[in-house]
């Protein structure tokens, strides 16, 4: 019987290529090769310092908005009702209703989101037949692609967005087009960079490109730095499972941002407990004179606390032009909460109240509600 030679009987010896490929390597170590120590050097100094993942731009101020209640108040009445019909995959149906002010007719949107390790979507259409879509692909622990969109009968507010973050082990790039010409290059493109410089201290840029025609070309450029507190700084006040390390959250975070017309954004974020959060924000405002009206230079603090209760969640805000709001969630049962959110204006002698409901219902049964980490077992 013939016996046919194994992959590793093959011999291994040199190839009538390798004098070629060691004259080519030749030449170049000269060059290359003190750049790659160069290089091999730099990357050991970065390591030896402890940097981590900075996150990114448009995430620099995400723990004050979880706080304060610029995603979260609203007025009048609203309700959204949820049904789970899978939990892993997640996918979910939603319906939302909202009755505001005169000034606004009641409005009504039907959505739906899929979801699993790499891929987030999320589609809805409203009453006016306008339709909006997300999606999120991740390729890898480091690239993550998004894309939203939406088509509607108005003129001018049909819109594509398609943005992708890198994140590396100590930097995170990102760009973002806005109505992307594909042929002219037209359209807002937004560039940006954060890269950790210490343990603490991350510094970045974000540039953002307008170009509404092919003629027309403008550049505006803000610079960003973010300062947070040392690590494990308030492991003590995480709880953690018993034989497993806490993770990590900073106590406290400070940003900064230097936009190009001279105003700065400055925040403060502190987690005092694992249920009490506090947040502070400065806006300056300093236009020139110009024919849209006089000289202006002022300034906008705002300062907000969140409280997390066994089964509720209270936002309170105030800021100083005497605007107090406030916005309570409260769950009776996993499936059912009870929204109530106020605002009162004491500058402008105004406000507003809004109150609303959450419904969840799923197809699945309890246990299995229980084994997709849904329910509490009891």
């Amino acid at each position: 019987m013939a016996s046919f030679p194994v992959e590793s009987e093959k011999p291994s010896g040199p190839t009538a290529f390798a004098p070629y490929l060691d004259t080519i390597a030749n030449i170049f170590h000269p060059v290359a090769g003190p750049v790659l120590n160069t290089y091999g050097r730099f990357h050991g100094w970065k390591e030896s310092m402890g940097l981590t993942q900075p996150g990114t731009v448009e995430n620099l101020t995400r723990e004050v908005s979880q706080v304060h209640l610029s995603n979260w108040s609203f007025d009048g009445a609203r309700a959204d009702v949820a049904k789970v019909v899978s939990a892993n995959p997640a996918f979910q149906l939603t319906h939302s209703f909202s009755l505001g002010s005169t000034t606004r007719p009641p409005a009504y949107n039907f959505g739906a989101i899929f979801a699993n390790a790499q891929t987030f979507l999320q589609g809805g259409v409203d009453g006016t037949g306008a339709v909006t879509m997300r999606a999120n692909q991740t390729w890898a622990a480091s690239d993550i692609t998004k894309v939203q969109a939406q088509l509607t009968n108005k003129a001018g507010q049909s819109m594509l967005q398609v943005e992708h973050d890198h994140l590396g082990p100590h930097y995170t790039f990102s760009w973002k087009s806005m109505n992307p010409g594909v042929l002219d290059g037209t359209g807002i493109h937004i560039a940006s960079l954060l890269h950790s410089f210490s343990p603490r201290l991350s510094l970045g840029f974000e540039t953002v490109i307008q170009h509404p025609q092919p003629e027309i070309l403008e550049t505006a450029t803000s610079y960003v730095a973010k300062l947070t507190s040392l690590p494990n700084a308030i492991a003590n006040l995480t709880p953690t499972v018993p034989g497993q390390l806490a993770p990590f959250y900073p106590s406290w975070t400070a940003t900064a941002q230097l936009q190009p017309s001279g105003n700065v954004q400055a925040t403060y974020y502190q987690k005092l407990s694992d249920k009490v959060d506090v947040a502070l924000d400065l806006q300056t405002i300093i236009q020139p004179a110009s024919m849209l009206g006089p000289a202006k230079r002022e300034a906008l603090a705002t300062l907000g606390a969140k409280y997390d209760f066994r089964m509720a969640t209270f936002r309170g805000q105030v800021d100083s032009t005497g605007k107090i709001g406030m916005y309570l969630e409260q769950r009776f049962t996993p499936a059912f909460a009870f929204l109530v959110a106020g605002e009162i204006d004491h500058g402008k002698n105004a406000s507003k109240f809004g109150v609303g409901i959450m419904i969840e219902s799923s197809t699945m049964t309890q246990e299995e509600m229980i084994a997709a980490g849904m329910l509490t077992p009891v």
